[in-house]
């Protein structure tokens, strides 16, 4: 069971990256065509090279540096390592030299980042409570943290929702990153598709959303609402209840990872969030044992994605060793 649980936590973070990867490709594309047999091929909007991801991945690493190096969840040095990957490009894909380190930044994550940084960086929680900017910049780098948390699914729960707040303070877009942050930690755990996404939401304890409000729509979301829906009523908007309802389809109407992930990149639009929301939640079911080798081998920095995914892990695994609370 201890590798069992090691593979899955180190294909959550894992499998964002390659979905990010996979995603950016066809980004701002709408329905593209994608191939069975994908392979990672760069260029997209960004002209990346093959393997290279975006903020997603980046954002990720530096949350899940956060938590390694800080020994839990410290907000503020989360937003100092956001910080220093919007001004010097701190855990992009591309080396120093090698072409604009920062791209594709969306704008409420940038808005948030930049009132940190101006506000003499004393106040982490710098996302926007605008309803109107519930975005997918939060759940898109949200991995690391059920993953950290998976001895304790209060704490993943509410970490994950206050993982939320640096950059996006929108209810929606705060509790799409609690309910996301639910669906990784069952999964770690061996929680089969029916039970995470079922026409009962998933509730492990008794009362849990009692206790963690949902909004309405990430409410019905968790309902089983993709089980009705085809596959043309979904978008993959950047809109946080569109991506992660898009996510949620690949994953519940495929059997694997590589098929969920192209499944999730066909929706087209915000292709690489959708995929890496999709490679989160997968990865983290699936295990990293189960994405295919090829995408595996060509992500970017791929040892600098795996140190952190593996000492992820190894935290994450010591803690329920010892029965943390």
């Amino acid at each position: 069971m201890a590798e069992e649980f090691l593979d899955r936590a180190r294909g959550s973070l894992v499998g964002l990256a390659v979905g990010d990867a996979l995603g950016s490709t066809f980004e701002f594309t709408s329905r593209p065509e994608v191939p069975d047999d994908l392979v990672m091929m760069g260029g997209g909007p960004f002209a990346l090279e093959p393997g290279q991801w975006t903020d997603d991945t980046s954002l990720a690493l530096c949350l899940a540096e956060s938590l390694i190096l800080s020994g839990g969840f410290n907000p503020l040095d989360q937003m100092k390592r956001y910080a220093r990957w919007l001004k010097f490009g701190h855990n992009s894909c591309r080396a120093s030299g090698s072409g604009k380190r920062v791209f594709d930044v969306g704008i409420a994550t940038r808005e948030a980042i930049l009132l940190f940084v101006e506000g003499d960086c004393r106040e982490p929680y710098c996302g926007s409570l605008d309803s109107n900017k519930a975005g997918n910049g939060s759940i898109m780098r949200l991995a690391p943290v059920p993953a950290y948390f998976a001895h304790d699914l209060k704490q993943a729960i509410m970490y994950s929702a206050e993982s939320s707040k640096t950059t996006h303070g929108a209810p929606e877009a705060v509790s799409a990153c609690a309910y996301l942050g639910a669906l990784i930690w069952g999964a770690l755990h061996g929680y089969t598709k029916e039970q995470l996404v079922g026409t009962a939401i998933f509730e492990p304890t008794p009362g849990l959303w009692r206790e963690y409000l949902l909004e309405p729509r990430i409410r019905e979301l968790a309902s089983g609402e993709v089980l009705g829906l085809s596959e043309g009523k979904i978008r993959g908007t950047g809109y946080c209840v569109d991506t992660l309802k898009a996510a949620l389809w690949a994953f519940v109407h495929t059997n694997d990872f590589q098929s969920g992930c192209i499944a999730a990149i066909r929706f087209g639009e915000d292709t690489d969030t959708v995929a890496a929301v999709y490679g989160q939640l997968a990865g983290a079911y699936y295990g990293e044992s189960a994405i295919p080798p090829v995408w595996k081998s060509a992500i970017a920095r791929r040892e600098l994605v795996y140190r952190l995914a593996d000492r992820i892990a190894a935290d994450a695994a010591s803690k329920l060793a010892h029965g943390a609370g």
